[in-house]
């Protein structure tokens, strides 16, 4: 039996997807289920049993012996989120109750931590442990993310297998509910449906121009290839950078979703909203050699590709995972 929790979400539900498509069937999903929106991405699954996330402990606790594998995905992914007691408690006691219940019972796990860990990347995009203690994120999301990979550092026991898993920027299909959260694929394409135009962030770092801001973006069919395939490794814990290892712009990104749209470009700027400008990333690239040493050598979509797939496999139909 596999354990998702997140699993209405964006990436848990993509996941589900992948494991029921690789013959998985006897799966526990938990998240709140509250959400009408992300509930769509759970239908047409197929699970053993939904569990509400504010009594999954209980039942782990009883049904333990019968868990093979835990993917914990759930978290508060809202990076403007000012709210330290819902972060902390969601992404952060949560998952410390989590990781010692796995630990008690060796239960493999598998937990999202996130590139917002690094910051500003004063200290780079290493994966190396002994940088983490050092990352300073520029928003209180970031700041959970990281404290929880602190703690689980400095844990003398732990489950006999685990990865903490530093998403980049990822996208693709089920993030119809994330709102403002979404990635900018997603805002770009329904930018130009609505308008035919689109207006990205502008610069205001001396070192980059306007729209060329880099980011390591990720197709969600990437990350759920890399869970999958630490669910099979099943050695070598720790945590690890989930990127291409390639930077590019925004302006590719957009270029790429017009020419997925058949489209010329049509591109404009404006400012950066107040909320976040003090907080932006203008340069994000994951070092993913540690992931590549371990036997991860499946190659990444292509940024084109990635949104090409995106595009016309699920956004022009409205169709999820």
């Amino acid at each position: 039996m596999i354990v998702v929790t997140g699993a209405a979400g964006f990436i848990g539900s993509c996941l589900v997807n992948k494991l029921n498509n690789k013959g998985f069937k006897d799966l526990v999903i938990v998240d709140d289920f509250s959400n009408a929106s992300k509930n769509l991405n759970i239908q047409n699954k197929t699970y053993r049993q939904k569990i509400n996330r504010g009594v999954f402990f209980e039942w782990l606790k009883e049904n333990h012996q019968r868990v093979n594998f835990v993917f914990h995905m759930g978290a508060r992914t809202d990076t403007t989120e000012t709210n330290t007691g819902i972060l902390n408690k969601l992404n952060l006691d949560y998952s410390k109750s989590l990781w010692n219940i796995c630990t008690k019972y060796d239960l493999p796990l598998v937990y999202a931590s996130s590139a917002a860990t690094y910051g500003a990347g004063e200290h780079g995009y290493s994966d190396d442990h002994e940088i983490i203690k050092k990352l300073r994120p520029l928003n209180q999301y970031g700041e959970s993310k990281n404290e929880f990979d602190k703690w689980v550092l400095e844990q003398t026991a732990s489950p006999g297998f685990w990865a903490g898993l530093k998403f980049f920027n990822v996208y693709g299909p089920n993030e119809y509910h994330k709102g403002r959260m979404a990635s900018v694929v997603f805002h770009t394409y329904q930018k130009i449906r609505k308008e035919g135009k689109m207006q990205l962030f502008r610069s205001h770092h001396p070192d980059y121009k306007d729209g060329e801001q880099l980011r390591d973006f990720i197709y969600v069919k990437d990350v759920i290839n890399i869970c999958f395939f630490l669910m099979l490794h099943k050695k070598d814990s720790g945590i690890y950078n989930v990127g291409t290892g390639e930077a590019r712009s925004f302006l590719d990104l957009a270029k790429s979703t017009f020419s997925a749209m058949r489209l010329k470009p049509k591109i404009s700027f404006i400012d950066t909203p107040e909320d976040i400008r003090g907080n932006y990333q203008y340069y994000t690239r994951a070092e993913i050699s540690k992931l590549r040493s371990i036997g991860y050598d499946v190659p990444f979509f292509s940024l084109e590709d990635g949104i090409e797939d995106y595009v016309n496999g699920y956004l022009a139909g409205n169709l999820r995972y």
